[in-house]
């Protein structure tokens, strides 16, 4: 799936806290979004809209459809990876969708589902099959959600791809975990990662951006992290160290 040309980016990792006002959080997404440079890769925090309130199933689930319009009107010469909970088949999915110049250009369901937190209790697996490297305006991007970033199997599939996007609800207790994979993942497919994690107390929030060479830029406090996305340090990166990556 190849959509436009390549042309300058930066790319951008997202820290915030979700609160139970939904549209408080979308407020806050969208300021966040209209912030951001022009040509910015941006990725959210895994259910930042409305984190796994299952409590409020219905409402949960109907705010989707708003949110998703809402993304679309910012997204014009941005690369935005949000994830949001759906019903689709009258089963509920956790879905991360990639939004680019007013469209949903790609859209697939979490093939991993985290069990400790009780999700396959309330939402179904996606495919393996799904999970794919799609091409926005001449980048080549992958996207794991979460959890999957513990299967190899998916680590595979993601070979070749110029940006990894990592959206993430990930427990503070495995905080260290999260710092190790997502710089390993840089290394080992020598490209850039924008991992974003939530800034809500039981999350790591340890958001952030791994280059090429491995090296781990942080939030920290900023709510908006952005690096400048250089297509030739993965180049050099993988022509110095060659293990095959194409």
């Amino acid at each position: 799936m190849m959509i436009s040309k390549s042309c300058e980016y930066t790319l951008c990792s997202l820290l915030f806290e979700t609160t139970k006002n939904y549209e408080c959080n979308l407020q806050t997404l969208l300021k966040l979004i209209t912030q951001t440079k022009k040509n910015s890769i941006i990725v959210a925090p895994e259910v930042c809209l409305t984190s796994f309130d299952y409590e409020h199933m219905d409402e949960m689930l109907a705010f989707a459809s708003k949110a998703t319009e809402a993304l679309k009107k910012v997204s014009f010469n941005k690369i935005i990876v949000v994830t949001m909970l759906e019903r689709k088949d009258e089963e509920i999915f956790n879905f991360a969708k990639v939004f680019y110049n007013g469209e949903v250009v790609f859209q697939r369901a979490k093939a991993r589902l985290f069990k400790f937190g009780d999700e396959d209790k309330y939402m179904q697996e996606g495919s393996d099959e799904d999970f794919k490297i799609i091409e926005v305006a001449g980048i080549k991007l992958a996207v794991f959600i979460c959890f999957e970033l513990r299967f190899k199997k998916l680590w595979q599939k993601a070979e070749g791809a110029d940006v990894i996007a990592v959206p993430s609800w990930w427990g503070e207790l495995r905080s260290e975990h999260f710092k190790i994979l997502i710089q390993a993942l840089a290394l080992m497919n020598q490209c850039y990662v924008i991992a974003s994690d939530s800034a809500n107390k039981e999350c790591s929030a340890m958001s952030g951006i791994i280059t090429p060479q491995g090296k781990a830029i942080r939030n920290g406090n900023t709510p908006c992290l952005n690096v400048a996305y250089k297509k030739k340090e993965i180049t050099l990166m993988r022509r110095y160290m060659n293990v095959g990556i194409e």
